[in-house]
C-alpha cells in the first residue's frame, strides 16, 4: 500500500512532511483534510485524535508529527537524500526544534491571534510571540552566516522544518535589510526544487492567511 498524507497544502506543518516526501520523490497520495467539513473532520479525528495535521499512514500504521514523520520516513522509505545523517542527528534534531518552537510557533500565535473574534485578541501574547521571533532571527543571522544550511552544509530535516517557518514569519514579522544572513538563507530555501513545489502548491489558497487587524 502506497503512503498517504492527511494534510493541508497551506498549513505550515504539513509543508514541513510535504519538502521532505519532494526532497526524496517518495511517492505517496496527498489527501485534502478540510476540518470545517464535518464528515472529514469526523474521519480525520480518527486517524489524530487531537486534529493535528499532518497525519502519515503506511498501511495499517499511522504516523504524527512533523520530526517523527521525516524520521519514520528517513528510516523506513529511504531516498537519495538522507534528512538525518548519522554524523549530524543531534545538530539537525537540535535546529529542527529550534525552527519549530521558536519561529513557527510565535508565527502561528500572531497568526491565530488575528482570527480570533472582535474584543478577543490578545495584543500582550502577541508581541512576546513577537519578542521570541526576534530573538531568535538574531540567532539565525549570527549563524546563517557561517553556513549554507541550518544544520550544516547539506540539506537536512532542519530545512524542512525552517522554510514554511521562516516563509511566513517573514509576513507577520519581516526579516528586513538589516538580516542579509538569514534574508539569503530564505531565498536559498526558496530556490531549492522540493519547497519550490510546495509554494507553488500553496499558492491558491493565499487568500486564506489572515491579515492584521485594522487600527482603531
Amino acid at each position: 500500500m502506497s503512503l498517504i498524507l492527511h494534510s493541508h497544502p497551506f498549513a505550515a506543518f504539513c509543508q514541513k512532511v510535504l519538502i521532505a516526501l519532494h526532497e526524496n520523490g517518495t511517492p505517496f497520495e496527498e489527501r485534502l483534510v478540510d476540518l470545517g467539513d464535518p464528515a472529514v473532520r469526523e474521519a480525520f479525528l480518527k486517524l489524530s485524535p487531537f486534529g493535528k495535521m499532518p497525519a502519515l499512514q503506511d498501511g495499517e500504521r499511522v504516523v504524527l508529527e512533523t520530526s517523527i514523520i521525516i524520521e519514520y520516513l528517513d528510516r523506513h522509505h529511504p531516498g537519495p537524500v538522507p534528512l538525518l545523517p548519522a554524523d549530524q542527528a543531534l545538530e539537525v534534531r537540535a535546529k529542527d526544534r529550534f525552527y519549530d518552537l521558536y519561529v513557527a510557533d510565535p508565527m502561528q500565535r500572531i497568526v491565530g491571534d488575528r482570527l480570533r473574534p472582535e474584543g478577543g485578541s490578545d495584543p500582550i501574547g502577541v508581541e512576546t510571540a513577537r519578542g521570541i521571533l526576534r530573538t531568535a532571527y538574531g540567532l539565525i543571522e549570527a549563524e546563517m552566516g557561517t553556513r549554507t544550511w541550518a544544520a550544516g552544509e547539506v540539506f537536512t530535516m532542519a530545512d524542512c522544518a525552517a522554510a514554511p517557518a521562516l516563509f511566513y514569519a517573514d509576513w507577520v514579522e519581516p526579516i528586513g535589510e538589516a538580516r542579509p544572513n538569514m534574508a539569503a538563507y530564505l531565498a536559498r530555501l526558496c530556490a531549492r526544487p522540493s519547497f519550490a513545489r510546495v509554494i507553488e502548491g500553496a499558492r491558491p489558497y493565499r487568500h486564506l492567511f489572515p491579515q492584521p487587524r485594522a487600527a482603531a
